[in-house]
């Protein structure tokens, strides 16, 4: 396809033309911006451009009402009017047709063409396709380029703006089925390439089929009617059950290939710790254990700090585990409880977290943060109560699960009710305090957790939501202010106004993002980042940050959200701004945790001299560049002897692509988001999408 015809979905990515141009498509059409509420967009045709610099020639086509568009001579010459004195064209289509439902033109609508095309009086009607249309007016206008505008910027719908939160689930579980087809496709690459493993294409290809589908303008947004979210919900199923075997399976091929005959002691298991991301990282990792005794040894032999948390797993800090790979850790189960350190409260009234980094103090009678101390920066990060649900009346406008009641500040609703605090964990790998509060009929529990070496409070939620018409934020009163918030976007960062002026950046009251927000201050050299697993609505203040947990409409579906939700949101002072802060990767790392592999075949191979087995610890893959990371490592579509490997850049600088890889591979060539070939270059520049092709030398 040359066109990308969108015209109903609910805004559009500013990273769009990017995607559309390296997916070979030449066009973008869409109406939906006329249902702006509050401002009109300036253009008819104009060249949309990406923050990677690529331009995609884009037109805004008739307006329709109520899912109608008729054949009225006077409705359409009065559009093709206001289109001529938008982009000086005299040629103007119209797409008659019942739209709603699928419906093309009518009888009626033909037979009102047929009694007035052939007036004198009335413009001249022909019926032609949408691409040779789009190219008559490039075409034309192409003869006075400055003629056409540009527009740097997403196309941002102000409405509907509920569609980022309404039906959690469908959110939740489109965020954790990506991760789990990211890393299904990247560990069965892998192990086919260094065992017999079989990549499982059919499968995967399904699976992505099944995702893409779910991602329908009414199903992602959660506005479509009960019986669709219980299809919808047995698909999201499914696709975890196929990646979770395919993960299963990749890991223990790649795990027999690995040399585990350095065992610490006697009785020692090993535990293989894996990383997706193409970053070294270090991160707590748990595991369910059946006892207290369980110690827990590096490659090296050494015993590490561990402890048993209240919900019977072991906990620990697996170190420098590398970039697309992994190391092997040994688990003894013995009776030397000197050595292992045990999660134990502490039996008094002062709810305290504290580690090397950070100092936290929750609050004993309300459960929010009173204080938020970086300790190496000795700094305070909340100005007043943090982590403070904010519940709101939210009747909406009309359309319920489409759209938050702009209004919805003014009606504020009481606080939750503290029910209980406690501290469950403080043991030196992770603390943890649990919070219940009551709000009307709905239960939140919240998980302050606080991990070794961690410049992150995380907030582990668990919601029993029972409410209709109630919106609830989580609020952040930060030290800090600036004039604009930046936000994540597929593949890019956007910044947005914190003090709208006109008319367009006070629409945004409600904006879309995707992993995290970040607001820093430039002259304090400082900022903070709200960081999330499966949320997606945001708002922002000069001083202020907050991430939209739940809403609770009853049209179309009458038990939207209606039920339990877990998600975790945390909260991450910084010094510098989010890109030397690495925001991205804390991002990253939050919603794609490391992957704890026990293996379940007879650990100790023979010992066969011939048979080179992988290390303790090992990289398959690395970048050079810091600015890059992973989207895709896979089979490629048309030859299964090579594989195909897709980067980003997300610090909006240029990355030099240096690969560093154990497997052999060398990059063949670079392609298109369709693997066809397109011409090398030498650096990847800012937020730029790129594919390559690899082969085995």
């Amino acid at each position: 396809s040359k066109v990308a015809w969108l015209p109903d979905s609910f805004g559009f990515s500013w990273q769009l033309p990017q995607l559309f141009q390296q997916a070979g498509i030449e066009y973008f059409v869409t109406g939906k911006l006329h249902w702006n509420d509050s401002t009109k967009f300036p253009f008819g045709a104009f060249w949309w451009q990406s923050p990677d610099g690529t331009k995609l020639f884009s037109v805004m086509s008739p307006p329709n009402v109520a899912g109608v568009m008729d054949t009225n001579p006077i409705t359409m010459v009065n559009y093709a009017l206001d289109w001529e004195k938008q982009t000086g064209l005299t040629d103007v289509f119209w797409l008659p047709g019942v739209g709603d439902h699928g419906g093309g033109p009518s009888r009626d609508m033909w037979q009102v063409k047929y009694c007035w095309q052939n007036s004198d009086f009335f413009p001249k009607i022909t019926t032609t396709t949408a691409l040779e249309y789009l190219t008559k007016i490039k075409t034309k206008l192409l003869d006075k380029p400055e003629t056409i505008p540009t527009w740097q910027d997403e196309l941002y719908l102000e409405f509907h703006r509920g569609c980022y939160t309404t039906h959690a689930d469908q959110k939740s579980q489109n965020r954790r089925c990506e991760g789990l087809l990211y890393e299904a496709e990247l560990w069965s690459s892998l192990a086919n390439i260094i065992s017999q493993y079989s990549y499982p294409k059919l499968e995967l290809e399904k699976a992505w089929k099944r995702v893409l589908l779910n991602q329908f303008h009414d199903i992602l947004p959660g506005t479509s009617i009960p019986q669709v979210f219980v299809d919808a919900n047995q698909t999201w199923d499914s696709v975890q059950q196929v990646t979770q075997q395919i993960i299963e399976e990749a890991l223990g091929a790649i795990a027999s290939q690995i040399d585990f005959s350095k065992i610490p002691q006697k009785n020692a298991k090993p535990i293989l710790i894996f990383n997706s991301l193409n970053w070294k990282r270090s991160n707590v990792v748990r595991h369910s254990v059946d006892s207290k005794n369980w110690q827990v040894y590096n490659i090296e032999g050494d015993l590490l700090p561990s402890q048993i948390t209240f919900d019977h797993q072991l906990c620990f800090l697996a170190e420098n585990i590398p970039s697309i790979g992994y190391q092997v850790f040994w688990l003894c189960d013995q009776e030397n409880l000197e050595l292992l350190t045990e999660a134990q409260p502490k039996n008094h009234q002062e709810f305290v977290l504290e580690n090397t980094n950070l100092k936290i103090i929750i609050n004993p009678k309300t459960g929010e943060i009173d204080s938020l101390f970086d300790k190496i920066n000795q700094k305070e990060i909340m100005q007043s109560a943090g982590n403070q649900l904010q519940f709101f009346e939210d009747k909406g406008q009309y359309w319920d699960a489409w759209n938050i009641d702009p209004n919805y500040a003014q009606y504020p609703l009481p606080n939750a009710l503290l029910k209980s605090i406690e501290i469950l964990e403080s043991g030196p790998i992770r603390q943890l305090i649990r919070v219940i509060k009551q709000f009307n009929q709905s239960e939140f529990c919240q998980d302050y957790c606080l991990e070794i070496n961690s410049s992150i409070l995380k907030i582990i939620t668990q919601v029993n939501w029972q409410e209709t018409h109630v919106l609830v934020k989580a609020t952040f009163p930060v030290t800090l202010e600036s004039d604009e918030i930046f936000y994540e976007i597929p593949c890019s960062a956007i910044a947005r106004s914190t003090r709208p002026k006109t008319a367009a950046e006070k629409a945004k009251w409600e904006v879309p993002a995707l992993q995290w927000a970040d607001l820093s201050d430039i002259r304090q050299n400082y900022g903070v980042s709200l960081i999330n697993d499966s949320k997606y609505g945001y708002d922002s203040q000069p001083n202020q940050l907050r991430l939209t947990l739940l809403r609770s409409s009853i049209w179309p579906d009458p038990q939207a959200d209606q039920g339990l939700h877990q998600f975790t949101y945390a909260i991450y002072p910084h010094l510098g701004n989010w890109q030397t802060a690495k925001t991205v990767q804390k991002a990253y790392e939050l919603n794609r945790p490391l992957q704890v592999f026990i293996p379940s075949v007879n650990f100790n191979q023979s010992k066969d001299t011939d048979k080179i087995l992988l290390p303790s610890a090992y990289q398959f893959l690395k970048f050079n560049a810091d600015n890059l990371c992973l989207m895709a490592f896979k089979q490629a579509e048309s030859d299964p002897k090579n594989w195909v490997l897709r980067v980003y850049e997300y610090e909006g600088k240029t990355a030099e692509l240096a690969l560093e890889n154990n497997l052999n591979l060398a990059i063949a060539e670079w392609m298109n988001l369709l693997e066809k070939t397109i011409k090398s270059e030498t650096i990847i520049n800012p937020w730029k999408i790129i594919s390559f092709r690899l082969a085995i030398q």
